[in-house]
């Protein structure tokens, strides 16, 4: 994947993306967690591709699914969103394709249950199919988000819950599309798409 310059085309390659991940203080973990959820977004983007009948883009899959935390260590522990400050350092960067799907990594701006699959869609699925550096279900997944930010906070609880459920039906449209199951997903990621 090179790196493409072309205004509002630009897609960074894999140099590029780490300059921008040292630039904006990634670490090690989240930089391997964003690593595994480009892993999951290339199976699923592919099977998407070749068996869905889908359009989808894999550079700009694959640049938005590395750089989708780019803003997580520097928001940690305020109330910034990570998703809207990473589009904003993507967008300020020249990556505005690259900026409106991390931007929706977190939250879809809409869900379209018949419409085409789109890379939003599949960033955002893939994200939520990794706990840390593992790729798990979505039940997994949300337990884990659950405990870990909607413990004693009825507010985030709730939201943490509507995302499960618009994430489950996402599930649902993107695999309505493949011969394959949310665990077999989990399989290929896991053993490479080989098996």
């Amino acid at each position: 994947m090179a790196d493409r310059e072309e205004g509002a085309q630009a897609v960074p390659g894999p140099t590029e993306q780490e300059r921008l991940l040292d630039d904006w203080g990634v670490p090690a973990h989240i930089r391997r967690h964003s690593r595994r959820v480009a892993e999951v977004a290339r199976v699923l983007g592919g099977w998407l591709r070749r068996y869905g009948g889908q359009s989808l883009d894999p550079d700009l899959l694959e640049a938005a699914a590395v750089l989708h935390d780019v803003a997580k260590a520097r928001c940690l522990g305020s109330l910034q969103d990570h998703a809207k400050e990473g589009a904003k350092i993507l967008r300020g960067s020249g990556y505005a394709p690259v900026a409106e799907l991390v931007g929706q990594h977190v939250e879809l701006w809409g869900i379209r249950p018949d419409g085409r699959v789109d890379e939003a869609e599949v960033l955002n699925y893939s994200d939520k199919r990794v706990r840390h550096e593992e790729v798990v279900s979505l039940a997994e997944r949300f337990e884990d988000l659950l405990e870990r930010y909607g413990r004693g906070n009825p507010e985030a609880e709730a939201r943490i819950r509507a995302n499960w459920e618009r994430t489950r039906r996402l599930e649902e449209k993107l695999f309505r599309h493949l011969p394959f199951t949310p665990e077999d997903l989990t399989r290929a990621v896991r053993c490479g798409e080989a098996c």
